[in-house]
């Protein structure tokens, strides 16, 4: 009788139809893919071990949002590093000593040294021995503004780098004085605590998330009690984090948990494969798209956005 019972509370089939299409975000824009067996972590170099290059496009650069945008992404993630001299700039990792030809943190360079590196200098698929995107990149790292104005009809995902809490206060700053009307475009924060907490503060209609906590959390807490059918307190208009080869434990999948998710102001991400040890990233190949209900509603990680945006729209 209880099996019964839960079969019936956590049925998929009987549950409403969920409304809408699922919405790509691209992760980084469209950026020079790497073996992410090789290179994983947040310090890890990842330009050290990119697959041979097929474009000459960089992640964080206007080029990379414009053309994520073009092939389908309904979101574009960008990392947002503040400068020495008071600006913001697009750029992902902590120190400039991996993809350019510059030294030192990101936060210890005024604008105008940041402007003068190349950021295609350190990319490398064969261990080194050739560096085929060397002086294709001098000059590519934009301000923030310039990443909101090659957007401006756009979603945007910013991620904050630091725990600093101010960025959060020079990021919407730089939003306010740009005229942009990040409400109705349906901008989006995600990061560490301290500003994402912040950044609620400042927008808060805007969601704002924190992938590796709150995520984590609910994810976490609904395979542990979703099965009662109750939406656990830490996913009360918060994000589920999926993983496309774990979708098996959700309660509900797709369309019961969806609604759940939904009555509970919740977000829904499916992400890459699960392995581990290694970093959580978003899918890779158009292959992944086939193994997601095709009445999910929420979001898809992506990290090719080249590949998977036209699958997807086919």
């Amino acid at each position: 009788l209880i099996l019964v019972v839960l079969t019936f509370l956590n049925a998929s089939w009987i549950a409403p139809t969920p409304k809408g299409q699922p919405k790509l975000i691209a992760h980084r824009g469209v950026y020079h893919l790497y073996d992410k067996r090789a290179a994983f972590g947040r310090d890890t170099c990842t330009a050290r071990f990119i697959h041979p290059p097929q474009h000459e496009i960089f992640e964080n650069t206007v080029q990379s949002m414009q053309i994520a945008a073009g092939v389908g992404a309904d979101m574009v993630e960008i990392d947002v590093a503040p400068t020495k001299d008071g600006r913001m700039v697009l750029f992902h990792d902590w120190a400039v000593d991996c993809r350019t030809d510059g030294k030192g943190e990101t936060r210890d360079l005024t604008l105008a040294e940041l402007k003068a590196l190349d950021i295609g200098y350190g990319y490398t698929a064969d261990g080194g021995k050739t560096f085929p995107l060397r002086g294709k990149g001098v000059g590519l790292i934009p301000t923030v503004e310039e990443g909101i104005a090659a957007l401006p009809n756009h979603a945007i995902l910013f991620n904050f780098k630091s725990k600093n809490t101010t960025e959060a206060d020079q990021l919407f700053a730089i939003l306010k004085a740009s005229g942009r009307d990040y409400e109705k475009m349906g901008d989006a924060f995600y990061g560490a605590q301290g500003p994402v907490d912040r950044i609620r503060q400042l927008a808060p209609k805007n969601w704002a998330f924190t992938l590796k906590g709150e995520a984590t959390q609910c994810t976490k807490d609904y395979v542990l009690t979703g099965w009662t059918g109750i939406v656990p307190k830490s996913c009360h208009n918060s994000v589920l984090a999926i993983p496309v080869n774990w979708q098996w434990p959700m309660w509900g999948w797709p369309n019961r948990l969806i609604a759940r998710m939904e009555s509970a102001g919740a977000r829904v991400i499916v992400m890459g494969p699960y392995e581990s040890g290694k970093s959580n990233e978003g899918l890779r190949e158009p292959s992944e798209l086939g193994k997601i209900p095709a009445s999910f509603n929420g979001y898809i990680w992506v990290e090719d956005i080249w590949s998977i945006g036209p699958s997807l729209k086919r």
